[in-house]
């Protein structure tokens, strides 16, 4: 079987490569903004053009000589890149023209041996615009807007003409998608690394390295994996930079794109208002969690205990109390198989169904242990009837005979029911109630 080709987007910053990755992919995925370096990790994404697909790479800008600590690992991340990949796209900036940095940058793709393409980016006029890049030595150089979309197939077909042509897979079963969120440094980056094998994302101890939300595909055990990096969430006092404020947007956005969360705590540091304000994020969103503690390797020197630890997890994030913690290390990967696991277990209830008979079976027991109460009012309220109507997150209609709704007491009492009946561990369980007038 021939793998699907990798084509990577690499150049110096600025010149619109994220914009081209986000065009080609069909949807805002890279973040964008004006100044360098809004791009620090290699970001993927499966795509296809005319029937034919391919996996593309964004990368954070090339700059050969840098000591800024965030776009030195940037562009180390873009060589690893280069070297993955089938074949490059080599983005220059039309409106800037030729500069010292595109011709060292072509030096060294010459010495790689790779087949490379040259998109001359921000030519939106009829002119060619291509003919300053032709001392860079490279047979191909095509113009194209980027942000218009325009010459953008043309690319693609040159791109195309040159790779083995894979068709896009029919009734593959698609990836667990997987978030990582959390803090700014509590490890997420590093967990993923770990599980890769890879620097897929660069790591730093200077907060909010990764900015954007980062796909990165794995197969494990013979499964598929999608897992995205989100940036770090932060309090919005200490959101400086209107790259800041999208990056917390977009981690948002993979909340609710993706099947599972790993909500990553930091044992060192324990937990703060803003784990908890994170977490109303992942409930907000209806996603299953695993709530994951990482650092654990450090729980010696800190005379930390995994039970305490967990209780202080259950008593500060009540409203996950279904979803299981796990204690874990990046820097050693243990536990990791384990978080695996459980992400796939909390997928598995999520899109669990309950035959009809038996939910109402549970619920007449329920009911007969504990009589119903109303939210309001000392009215003797009776459960009609109960339906499961959707998944993801499991979701029931629940007729009472009783104009308001149930006490919510109450239905945290009938959701812990169906839990222990029906195994729903890991994710969020929703009751909707449907009263009838008298």
């Amino acid at each position: 079987m021939i793998p699907i080709p990798k084509i990577a987007l690499v150049g110096r910053p600025n010149v619109g490569k994220s914009t081209l990755f986000n065009r080609i992919c069909g949807r805002r995925k890279a973040i964008t903004d004006r100044r360098p370096g809004s791009t620090r990790d290699r970001n993927y994404a499966e795509a296809s053009w005319q029937g034919a697909a391919f996996e593309l790479i964004d990368t954070g800008g090339l700059l050969l000589e840098t000591d800024d600590p965030l776009l030195g690992p940037a562009a180390a991340q873009a060589e690893l890149a280069i070297d993955e990949a089938d074949l490059v796209v080599f983005v220059v900036d039309g409106r800037s023209g030729l500069l010292p940095d595109d011709e060292a940058i072509a030096a060294r793709l010459r010495r790689r041996g790779k087949k490379v393409l040259v998109a001359v980016n921000k030519i939106e006029g009829p002119e060619d615009g291509t003919e300053d890049f032709a001392r860079l030595g490279f047979a191909r150089m095509l113009p194209v807007s980027a942000e218009h979309g325009q010459g953008v197939g043309d690319l693609l077909d040159a791109a195309l003409e040159k790779l083995p042509r894979v068709a896009i897979p029919e009734d593959v079963k698609a990836p667990l998608r997987i978030a990582i969120v959390g803090r700014p440094n509590v490890g997420k980056s590093s967990l993923l690394n770990r599980l890769l094998g890879a620097e897929r994302s660069v790591v730093s101890a200077i907060p909010g390295t990764t900015r954007d939300a980062v796909d990165s595909p794995l197969e494990r055990g013979g499964k598929r994996y999608l897992f995205v990096d989100t940036a770090g969430i932060r309090k919005v006092r200490h959101l400086d930079e209107n790259v800041d404020h999208v990056a917390v947007v977009q981690a948002r956005r993979s909340l609710e794109r993706a099947d599972v969360a790993l909500l990553v705590l930091d044992a060192e540091e324990g937990l703060r208002d803003m784990d908890a304000t994170i977490a109303g994020y992942v409930q907000e969103a209806g996603r299953p969690v695993v709530i994951v503690v990482n650092k654990w390797d450090l729980a010696g020197d800190r005379e930390l205990k995994q039970r305490a630890f967990e209780q202080a997890v259950r008593d500060r994030l009540k409203f996950l109390a279904w979803a299981p913690v796990l204690f874990v290390s990046a820097k050693t990967g243990k536990g990791l198989g384990a978080m695996l696991a459980a992400a796939e277990r909390a997928h598995a209830a999520s899109r669990t169904r309950v035959p009809t008979g038996p939910l109402n079976r549970l619920l007449g027991r329920a009911t007969a242990a504990h009589a119903p109460k109303a939210a309001k009012g000392s009215s003797a309220v009776k459960l009609l009837f109960a339906t499961q109507i959707g998944v993801d997150p499991p979701t029931f209609v629940l007729s009472i005979n009783h104009p308001v709704d149930l006490h919510f007491s109450y239905k945290r009492y009938l959701e812990n029911q169906l839990r222990a009946e029906f195994g729903f561990g890991g994710t969020p369980i929703v009751l909707k109630v449907r009263g009838r007038r008298h």
